[in-house]
């Protein structure tokens, strides 16, 4: 049976971040027994003496994770250039918890390759139930991830995570696997506790603006012509900036829409999905999608409606909370669009806007909680998986009261 534990920090010295994180999360607990540590970074920090010394502390347990633009834990949020933040996870089987891991993977082998790390987690344990995805945010064609993970585990398998970032510059971002340090990679962490449930919401809060653009020429997640011009211009043509610019400065502004399938919108309390650019070809004409995004769809510009992100949320936390109101939330993962910290809202606003979320699910106890502010969100969304982005989503790891 797992427990999970989690600390969060600012202090600059990585290895000094590390071991605070460890000994608040696991004050009192056998380390020899844990198993897991999931990191969450962000960007400055010393990778290599974090993981080192998170194996000196912890030597039985899988270290993975990846960099983001901030972390979030029961002690607020952080988005300096030095926060870190853990997981830690504890069992007395092994098994419970697999991992599996590439160093490379790509828009166009999203699928190949995930089905292969799905399959090396099904052969190290068959009862494998939940997939804790992290991944690279400027390479994976995100849809096709799932369906790799679906092809082997079936869809009834909860994909939850998300993938990494950096400082909101969308110029690099890493993945951690034990004392690997990847720049293009994914790692990918199996749960097996049957005692176990996932309960999970998902809420942006943007509305579209006038009328859509169509992509008229597409190749899988590469938008090559929009209303038969070359897509990147055209887009940049429309928010008045330059063709050269970096799609990382177009982040907070530039979320595209594209219409959900009907019978998601009551899930959703939206009918659009957001898209995130990260990515352009050398030429700057053509844009990656983290998703499919055939000829013919309809994509609209945004803007953020701050109302309706605090309502909306309130309206997710509200379903979630009367999914697990006869259960124990034992951790929760939480994963939120880098553009929905610092760059949407002020300090003041921010820590309301979290103990919004946090409040209703866990109350004033001391529950396990990580989050980070990273490029995309796995979450499921009305019984399928699914990827967001410029989203808050969360999914709460619950047990029978009578289990616990």
């Amino acid at each position: 049976m797992l427990r999970f534990f989690s600390a969060s920090n600012g202090i600059v010295n990585s290895r000094k971040a590390i071991e605070e994180c460890i000994e608040k999360a696991l004050a009192g607990e056998d380390l020899q027994r844990c198993r897991l540590i999931l990191i969450h970074s962000s960007i400055a920090h010393d990778f290599s003496q974090i993981l080192s010394r998170a194996a000196e502390l912890c030597p039985q347990a899988i270290l993975a994770g990846c960099t983001c633009a901030g972390v979030i834990g029961v002690e607020g949020a952080n988005e300096s250039m030095k926060a870190l933040g853990i997981m830690a996870a504890l069992s007395d089987d092994p098994e419970e918890i697999v991992v599996s891991y590439c160093d490379n993977i790509r828009e166009d082998d999203s699928f190949e390759t995930s089905r292969l790390m799905a399959q090396e987690l099904k052969a190290l344990n068959p009862k494998v139930n939940m997939v804790h995805v992290l991944a690279s945010g400027m390479d994976i064609a995100a849809d096709r991830a799932i369906e790799g993970i679906e092809s082997v585990f079936g869809p009834q398998v909860t994909i939850f995570g998300g993938t990494s970032s950096d400082n909101m510059k969308a110029l690099t971002s890493f993945q951690f696997i034990n004392q690997k340090i990847l720049e293009r990679g994914a790692v990918f962490v199996g749960f097996a506790d049957p005692t176990l449930s996932a309960h999970t919401g998902a809420h942006h809060g943007n509305t579209p603006i006038g009328i859509p653009f169509v992509v008229t020429k597409s190749e899988k997640n590469r938008v090559i012509e929009i209303d038969g011009q070359p897509a990147w211009p055209y887009l940049m043509q429309t928010l008045g900036l330059p063709v050269s610019t970096h799609p990382g400065q177009t982040i907070p502004i530039a979320g595209l829409a594209e219409l959900l399938p009907d019978e998601l919108h009551d899930a959703y309390d939206n009918q659009h999905v957001l898209r995130v650019i990260v990515k352009v070809d050398d030429e700057h004409q053509s844009f990656y999608m983290p998703v499919d995004c055939p000829a013919g769809t309809r994509l609209w510009l945004t803007k953020r409606d701050e109302q309706l992100i605090f309502d909306g949320l309130t309206r997710m936390l509200g379903k979630l909370t009367r999914q697990i109101e006869d259960k124990e939330v034992v951790g929760v993962f939480h994963t939120d669009c880098g553009a929905r910290g610092r760059t949407l809202f002020n300090k003041i606003l921010k820590e309301e806007f979290i103990h919004l979320m946090q409040y209703p699910i866990i109350g004033d106890k001391n529950t396990a909680w990580l989050g980070m502010y990273g490029f995309g969100e796995f979450t499921p969304l009305g019984g399928r998986n699914f990827f967001h982005n410029y989203t808050t989503c969360i999914c709460a790891l619950c047990r029978d009261k009578q289990s616990s």
